[in-house]
C-alpha cells in the first residue's frame, strides 16, 4: 500500500470512471451534487440517492445534458427509512446493475451547536441515526453488490471535528468519530477478504448550506466551491486509489470545520 498517495493532486483522465457504477448519498445538494456531476462527466453511471425527488430529478436532467451515461434515482429519506426500504433500494440496484463499484456516504445532519448538557435528546438521536446508523445499514445492504465488483470503493465523509473533538459540536462531532471508527473496522474486515477498499475523506471548509448553518457570519465567497474540489473524490472512488484502504484523507491542504 502506498503511503504517499494524495488524492488532492489527482488529475482525472478522460472517461476514467467509464464502466463504473457509483452511488452517492445526499446527491441533491452541495458536495454530493458536485461529485455526482464530476463522476458522470468522467463516464460513471451514477446512482443518485436523496430525500428530495425534485432535486434528484433536476440533477438527473443536468447529467443527461452532459452526454454522460444515464444516471438513476433512488429516493430515500435516511431519517425515516425502514429496513424494507433499504432492502428495496439494494434489490433495485442489483436488478439494474448487478454490482456496485463505488459508494460515497455524503448525506448528514448537522444538528445543534450547543453544550452537551443542553443538547436536545431527540435531536441527538436523529443526528446519530442519519450520520451513523443509516450509513451502517446502507453499507450492510450493499456489501454483496460491492463484493461483486472487481474493484470497489467505499468512501465515508468525516470532518475536522471527527477526529479532534470541539466544544459545542455535540452530536455531529460524536457521529463523525463513530463514522471514522466504522470505516476503520470495515476496512480491516474487507482488506483480505474482498476487492473492496474503504477510506475516509474530510472535505474541510466548503461553500455548502451546512457550512452556512454552522458559520452564518462567514463570507461564502471566501470558501472553495464543491465543484472545485471533486478531483479528490474521483481519485478515491476510481482506479487511482486501487490498493489504498483504511486511510483518512483531506480534500484541501488545510481542513478545519
Amino acid at each position: 500500500m502506498s503511503t504517499t498517495f494524495d488524492p488532492r493532486g489527482h488529475s482525472p483522465a478522460t472517461d476514467e470512471m467509464r464502466g463504473r457504477v457509483v452511488l452517492v448519498t445526499g446527491a441533491g445538494d452541495g458536495i454530493g451534487r458536485a461529485v455526482s456531476l464530476a463522476l458522470a462527466g468522467a463516464g460513471a453511471e451514477v446512482i443518485l440517492l436523496g430525500r428530495t425527488v425534485r432535486k434528484l430529478e433536476a440533477l438527473h436532467a443536468e447529467i443527461g445534458k452532459l452526454g454522460a451515461p444515464e444516471a438513476s434515482i433512488v429516493p430515500l429519506d435516511l431519517e425515516r427509512a425502514l429496513a424494507a426500504d433499504y432492502e428495496a433500494a439494494a434489490d433495485a440496484i442489483a436488478k439494474r446493475y448487478g454490482r456496485l463499484d463505488g459508494l460515497l456516504h455524503n448525506a448528514a445532519l448537522l444538528g445543534a451547536l450547543t453544550p452537551l448538557e443542553q443538547y436536545d435528546v431527540p435531536l441527538f438521536m436523529r443526528v446519530m441515526h442519519v450520520n451513523v446508523t443509516a450509513e451502517f445499514v446502507l453499507t450492510r445492504q450493499l456489501l454483496p453488490l460491492l463484493r461483486a465488483s472487481r474493484d470497489a470503493a467505499v468512501l465515508f465523509t468525516s470532518s475536522g471535528v471527527g477526529n479532534v473533538g470541539r466544544a459545542y459540536w455535540g452530536a455531529y462531532s460524536i457521529s463523525k468519530f463513530a463514522v471514522e471508527g466504522m470505516a476503520q473496522v470495515l476496512s480491516q474486515e474487507l482488506e483480505n477478504t474482498s476487492n473492496v477498499r474503504v477510506n475516509v475523506i474530510d472535505p474541510g471548509k466548503v461553500r455548502t448550506s451546512m457550512r452556512r448553518q454552522a458559520y452564518p457570519s462567514e463570507a461564502p465567497e471566501s470558501l472553495p466551491t464543491p465543484s472545485s474540489l471533486t478531483n479528490a473524490w474521483l481519485a478515491l472512488l476510481g482506479p487511482a486509489s486501487v490498493g489504498i484502504t483504511g486511510r483518512r484523507f483531506q480534500a484541501q491542504p488545510v481542513a478545519q470545520r
